[in-house]
């Protein structure tokens, strides 16, 4: 690892630690479940390539999942997690082993097609207590040692979920299956005649990617205790893809900035209702015509150093 992004995650862990202290936990919260649900995307758009209008359908299925699995099942926070972790990692199996099929605009309209087909299932389905939800989801006890009704005490468990999920995603973007899927993003016939299996690489990230979605998503139902239509709707496909281009597709860093931007905005801004959508269609504009790359990625070309 270069010695500046040793820095970058020191400064990142300094910063989560210190935070609860100066801001409000379950806003933090908030930022730090988006943030990693940003990079999993990233990990699927900005290396592997496969631009998805589908991520809600991972991110929402494993929060009710994982809402279900703590209040109907019972289950302990961790095992909640888990179990809502792997029900996304299924889907991602089920759904990206048709996708892969089909490439660019295809692709990325069979993954919206499917993420809808998830949407109205949590809708109609029993479990998902439909337009309602899953409410009042217990956080219960961790190992069944750590009491997590405290918003302080769960946010130290969330910064440690979340650091987690960002190292594992940079364990595997430096690894030599990273440089591959970088090659196949660069030049996928040039990849197929080195003899790349590329179809086995594709499935790959697109399930990695949709298991470390369904983390996030299972974090944030035990965070605020709730799993609802908005985390499978259409819209928060769009708003990830939003915060990655905003932050830097295909930067380690970016899509944490843009998750931090965009949940700043929604939560600072909520005073102006609908306008919120359009001041974030203003900033959207704006960052693409200003920071191509985004804005890590901008300050990656100034310093010229990767972040």
């Amino acid at each position: 690892m270069p010695l500046h992004h040793v820095a970058i995650f020191v400064a990142l862990l300094a910063a989560g630690l210190v935070a609860p202290f100066l801001l409000y936990p379950v806003f933090l919260m908030k930022v730090l479940c988006f943030a990693l649900f940003a990079c999993a995307f990233n990990l699927l758009l900005g290396y592997g390539g496969l631009l998805s209008f589908g991520h809600a359908a991972y991110f929402g299925s494993a929060s009710y999942i994982a809402a279900h699995a703590a209040k109907v099942w019972g289950l302990s926070p961790e095992l909640a997690i888990l179990s809502g972790t792997l029900a996304a990692a299924v889907l991602g199996l089920a759904i990206g082993s048709l996708a892969i099929r089909r490439q660019g605009i295809y692709f990325a309209m069979v993954t919206l097609a499917f993420a809808q087909m998830v949407f109205f299932f949590s809708l109609q389905a029993p479990f998902t207590g439909g337009e309602d939800g899953i409410q009042a989801v217990p956080r219960g006890n961790l190992f069944g040692l750590l009491s997590l009704r405290s918003d302080f005490t769960l946010y130290f468990v969330v910064l440690a979920i979340t650091l987690g999920g960002l190292l594992l995603i940079y364990r595997i973007i430096h690894s030599p299956f990273g440089q591959v899927l970088k090659a196949i993003r660069e030049n996928e016939p040039r990849a197929v005649s080195l003899g790349y299996r590329v179809n086995r690489y594709k499935l790959a990230v697109f399930v990695l990617s949709a298991t470390l979605a369904g983390l996030a998503g299972s974090t944030k139902a035990l965070v605020f205790q709730l799993a609802s239509l908005t985390d499978v709707h259409w819209s928060m496909s769009g708003e990830v893809v939003l915060m990655t281009l905003i932050g830097g597709m295909g930067t380690v860093f970016g899509p944490i900035v843009g998750a931090a931007i965009i949940v700043t905005m929604q939560n600072y801004l909520a005073t102006f209702g609908a306008w919120v959508t359009i001041i974030q269609g203003c900033i959207f504009v704006v960052c693409v015509m200003l920071f191509r790359e985004g804005i890590v990625g901008v300050i990656a070309k100034w310093i010229r150093k990767p972040l």
